[in-house]
């Protein structure tokens, strides 16, 4: 099968019009550190399969998200030295039926495996889940891992309204602990906020304020809830270098302190410590964020990410590179070690 032939059902996401197929490709950038050429692997890297959303009425959206061929992405990839995108889609079908999601669910998890067949050096894929239906979820992570050689499940922060720490979620927790593969939650926004005019106005605050918060509020309550003790084999990466919760975690163990008879439930640790079992992207912006989040989580815990196609950043691998006080080992898990172990990549 052509590479042209797996992707027809699949469309990458991009913020750039359509380029000449033609085009020719760019020289692959190689990343070497200490002398040593390295695998470089993406977290967090977007696409879309139309098929599927337009069972869900919806439509890419234009001209903000336009489609782009394979040759625009892998150029993408070789020019920031992406040897590998682990691709996921962001949930936008937690409000279908349980028909329409199954249909829906089995398009998208068949095309991403196409395109990971096709592209096998290049890309894995998170398989897309209907968790507002818990045990077709688990049904879909079992079939996307098992069949189609999907590596984990991709999540929003929250499930119409619904918390992932409430119980009705926990056999689908039960089943990625089982399974041993990783889950990569990705914020969905605030609906809550936005129904009000709290982040209207200038800034994009929706998605500037909303999206980090959600991150932070799905955390919090896997934490305090007691999920993350129910299920410690758990593998959970968060995008947006966790939200807000790293940069002020300690205020989570303080509470305890302050306002001990508020407290609902004991954990088994201190909630600081399950910052160190869980996984987060490098989209943080500064040296000195990442460095923060990296002595607040531990080197070993932070994977790169892109968000491509979106420009948050196109320095992914420059900003890890260039982070000071990272040892060289430090260096070489962020950009692929830690993720290739967690997403069964072979070197």
């Amino acid at each position: 099968m052509t590479a042209t032939a797996a992707t027809s059902g699949v469309q990458f996401v991009d913020c750039a019009t359509t380029a000449d197929a033609t085009k020719p490709q760019a020289r692959r950038r190689e990343v070497v550190v200490n002398g040593r050429r390295i695998k470089t692997v993406d977290v967090h890297a977007h696409c879309a399969v139309p098929e599927a959303m337009a069972l869900a009425g919806r439509a890419l959206e234009t001209p903000a998200l336009l489609q782009s061929t394979m040759g625009d992405r892998l150029r993408a990839m070789d020019e920031q030295g992406i040897d590998v995108e682990a691709l996921s889609i962001n949930p936008y079908w937690y409000g279908a039926d349980r028909d329409v999601a199954r249909q829906l669910i089995g398009i998208q998890n068949e095309k991403l495996a196409e395109i990971c067949a096709a592209q096998p050096d290049r890309f894995v894929a998170f398989a897309s889940v209907a968790l507002q239906h818990p045990d077709l979820a688990v049904e879909q992570l079992e079939q996307g891992v098992k069949k189609y050689g999907l590596r984990g499940a991709g999540l929003g922060g929250s499930v119409n309204g619904e918390e992932l720490s409430d119980p009705k979620f926990h056999p689908f927790w039960a089943k990625a602990e089982q399974l041993g593969v990783l889950v990569f939650i990705h914020p969905q926004g605030t609906a809550e906020l936005e129904r009000t005019s709290r982040l209207g106005g200038n800034g994009v605050l929706t998605n500037t304020i909303g999206n980090p918060l959600e991150t932070t509020i799905a955390l919090s309550h896997l934490i305090f809830e007691g999920t993350l003790d129910r299920f410690p084999g758990l593998k959970i990466c968060a995008a947006h270098g966790g939200g807000y919760l790293p940069s002020y975690g300690a205020r989570s163990d303080a509470v305890g302190q302050t306002f001990p008879h508020r407290l609902t439930k004991q954990l088994k640790k201190k909630p600081t410590e399950y910052l160190r079992q869980l996984y987060y992207d490098s989209i943080v912006f500064t040296p000195e964020a990442l460095r923060h989040l990296a002595a607040e989580t531990g080197a070993s815990q932070i994977v790169m990410g892109t968000d491509y196609p979106f420009p948050w950043t196109k320095t992914s691998v420059d900003h890890i590179l260039g982070t000071p006080g990272l040892s060289d080992d430090e260096r070489v898990a962020m950009l692929g070690g830690t993720a290739m172990k967690l997403l069964g990549i072979t070197a």
